[in-house]
């Protein structure tokens, strides 16, 4: 059966608010959340980007069972590969072991601010890979040096681990992705629910002798819930059309005014066909069973707007998680 969590987005709501939404997802019943790390929102009107890491701290204190997620962080350029270790491994402790590290090649319109350019794709899955053998090896424990193209370490040592070694996520989107990630990673992550993704990341694994068996695989699905479906549309509208552009053109753009105009065609009636707007538990489900179909063990739900979760979460309790659990039994 496969898991239904909850989006904890930093980017629609400020820091106090997600704390407080992910204790109310916990008690609705959502097993995990998912949490973005941002320094901009994709526009102006989702009005928020606090720091994920010190959130993430917070809610795993503000909670007892959740699973929590990064979804993602990139550890390559506003972040140093030996850094985003030291933090995956403090929130592993302060949860209790709840905590999986998910890793992305990253966008532009966040990790530009640090003023050290935006390198080209393939130099930054080079980049990614390097971070990868960097955190595993300080994950291992003792001292680590190392000197790569991209990034040196100088005799780090993580000095506080979990005893449960924290799980690694990596975002793919791709055959290159998958094949260069899938032997150094536990978790598969992929906000589409393609179905040649999953079983070349398992044959990837088992290739390189990581691991053999199915891995766990987390999508992504937005949906605007509420009563007034014509309300639900104009806030999906409103705050949600960036992902028309897709991943390819979303990670180069600077950006919430890139983003704006890259969007500035995007219609309603275009947002409501993309995702599940209004009340009704069957498009949610509908929305769901391409990820299940595809071979996804978890699907993050991502209720759209700051100010629209409280609804959601009662629903959620109410109609949405045990719809969904019996779609999928």
């Amino acid at each position: 059966m496969v898991q239904i969590g909850y989006t904890l987005m930093c980017e629609q709501a400020g820091p106090r608010d997600l704390v407080r939404f992910a204790a109310e997802a916990e008690e609705a019943g959502f097993p995990f959340a998912v949490m973005s790390d941002h320094y901009f929102p994709w526009l102006d009107s989702q009005g928020h980007s606090s720091y994920a890491w010190s959130v993430l701290g917070a809610v795993a204190q503000a909670t007892q069972r959740l699973e929590l997620m990064t979804y993602v962080t990139c550890p390559t350029v506003r972040y140093h590969p030996a850094v985003v270790a030291q933090k995956a491994a403090t929130i592993g402790l302060l949860s209790d072991g709840r905590f999986t590290l998910g890793l992305g090649a990253g966008e532009n319109l966040n990790e530009h601010v640090v003023g050290g350019g935006w390198p080209p794709v393939n130099v930054r899955h080079d980049m990614l890979g390097e971070a990868l053998d960097i955190i595993d090896a300080l994950f291992d424990g003792g001292y680590v040096s190392y000197r790569g193209r991209h990034f040196h370490v100088n005799s780090a040592k993580l000095w506080d681990l979990p005893e449960r070694r924290v799980p690694i996520g990596v975002a793919v989107s791709g055959p290159q992705s998958v094949d260069a990630f899938a032997p150094k990673a536990d978790v598969m992550i992929s906000t589409e629910p393609d179905p040649e993704l999953g079983p070349r990341w398992d044959a990837a694994r088992a290739s390189s002798g990581s691991s053999s068996g199915t891995a766990r695989k987390v999508g992504q699905l937005p949906v605007s819930w509420d009563a007034d479906e014509n309300a639900a549309v104009a806030r999906a509208h409103d705050q949600f059309r960036w992902f028309a552009g897709g991943w390819k053109v979303n990670a180069e753009l600077p950006g919430t005014a890139a983003f704006a105009g890259a969007s500035q065609f995007v219609r309603p009636e275009d947002v409501a066909q993309q995702l599940p707007c209004g009340d009704s538990v069957e498009k949610i489900v509908e929305g769901v069973r391409p990820f299940v179909e595809a071979g996804y063990t978890d699907v993050a739900l991502v209720q759209i707007g700051g100010d629209a979760q409280g609804p959601f979460l009662e629903a959620a309790a109410k109609e949405i998680l045990p719809g969904l659990a019996e779609a999928f039994a």
